[in-house]
């Protein structure tokens, strides 16, 4: 390979570790660079804090000086001037028959300072979303440092550039998800293309956009119910591949065609955890009903249920809703209770298993890992920082009062940023 094109892949690489383009940061396993804050509270240590209208569970993403989200804002409480989208029902379905706003802000990442906003759509959702998890606005954006891409389901995808220009959209058909729980998975880009995979109760399919034109390059049906694991794509042996975990089965499809490379059973219901990839192997994993972790060796074709490719697996301590951290050759995993293991992805064993945190806690925010340390955002607002290790040692435990953490963590330059009920903080 020629040392200018060399030059190009280090620096794209040394870009993607200082920003966080895309949900799970810059390696899509958790990790970010550098270090975070180990302490705070509601007065101490916040830079700034930004009022976000309406309702969004996204984590936002981050490229230098710009962080984008996305929110839904019903159409009366902006009528009003109102931020709050109190619209509740009985199980799923909260927020139906409500017009909404559907919003790409884009803040400043050192004052919090909005410098553009877009409403990509008007619209009154056919379904709604789970009362306390869900939102309409919980698709995380994706953004390549040229332009942001704002996923809203069943309202469609819109690709802006970092000034608020849009570029092109692309209308989806609406969705029907399990008991009305909501959408939320977010898109993956790999190279010139988006991936959006639609797993609903009938119907269920994925594709590949060209990222600069919104031109759809493949499809393929899906025989799968309801599921919101985020796609990876990950090379082995020259070719990429997009491999998305599910309840029958685990697939991979080649990045190029959409062809199926390979598939594997052993999953349980309503898988939500992102895959991870560490040397050639991938992690997945369901914590519902039947729930089950495989460790999935790549490099081979077809059916693999029940062969020796499938390394290892796991049925105790694994995560509903959260997705895991990888770190090297550990495997860091939060069950929705707050129950914490920590597996040697090369055998499966734990380096310890099932640890009680100090408190009872919640969770469906997805930790992440900075500086030795991982992060855990709570449904009770709490953050509680845990040494990174084959031993677990709880650091910290930080309140900001009044809070609900449902959107991610993320870490950028030494700085946290966390995503509330209706307030973003920069944490420094």
């Amino acid at each position: 390979m020629r040392p200018a094109v060399l030059s190009v892949l280090f620096l794209s690489v040394c870009a993607l570790a200082d920003n966080w383009p895309q949900w799970r940061g810059p390696s899509h396993n958790g990790l970010a660079s550098g270090a975070a804050p180990v302490t705070w509270n509601s007065t101490e240590h916040i830079q700034w804090k930004a009022t976000i209208p309406g309702r969004g569970h996204s984590t936002p993403v981050i490229w230098e000086n710009r962080i984008f989200l996305t929110t839904a804002v019903p159409s009366n409480a902006a009528a009003a001037g109102g931020s709050r989208d109190n619209s509740r029902g009985p199980g799923g379905g909260a927020g139906s028959g409500a017009e909404h706003r559907f919003v790409l802000m884009c803040l400043d990442r050192q004052t919090g300072k909005v410098l553009w906003e877009r409403t990509v759509k008007t619209a009154t959702p056919h379904e709604g979303y789970h009362q306390m998890y869900g939102s309409f606005a919980s698709n995380s954006p994706v953004t390549d440092g040229k332009h942001v891409w704002a996923f809203f389901g069943s309202r469609g995808i819109f690709c802006f550039d970092l000034e608020g220009k849009l570029a092109w959209s692309k209308d989806v058909p609406p969705l029907k998800m399990r008991l009305e729980f909501g959408e939320g998975t977010a898109p993956t880009l790999a190279g010139d293309r988006i991936i959006l995979n639609f797993d609903q109760e009938g119907g269920s399919y994925i594709i590949a956009l060209d990222k600069n034109s919104g031109k759809q390059l493949w499809r393929q049906d899906r025989d799968e119910p309801s599921a919101w694991s985020q796609p990876l794509v990950v090379r082995h042996q020259g070719k990429d591949q997009v491999i998305v975990a599910a309840t029958n089965r685990v697939r991979s499809y080649d990045l190029e065609t959409g062809k199926l490379i390979w598939e594997c059973g052993g999953l349980g219901g309503n898988v939500i955890p992102a895959p991870v990839e560490r040397d050639g192997v991938v992690y997945v994993m369901s914590g519902f009903r039947n729930p089950n972790m495989l460790a999935i060796k790549l490099g081979r074709e077809g059916d693999l249920t029940g062969t020796d490719a499938v390394l290892w697996t796991n049925q105790r301590g694994n995560s509903y809703t959260a997705s895991p951290v990888l770190d090297g050759d550990k495997l860091y995993v939060i069950t929705d209770n707050g129950m914490l293991s920590c597996f040697d992805v090369k055998t499966g064993k734990p380096f310890y298993h099932l640890q009680r945190l100090p408190k009872p806690y919640n969770f469906k925010a997805s930790p992440v890992a900075a500086g030795g340390r991982l992060y855990l955002a709570t449904e009770e607002g709490d953050v509680v920082v845990v040494k990174m290790g084959e031993k677990f040692e709880v650091l910290a435990t930080n309140t900001l009062a009044d809070e609900f953490f449902i959107a991610s963590p993320v870490v950028v330059d030494g700085t946290m940023f966390l995503r509330g009920r209706n307030t973003l903080y920069s944490i420094r």
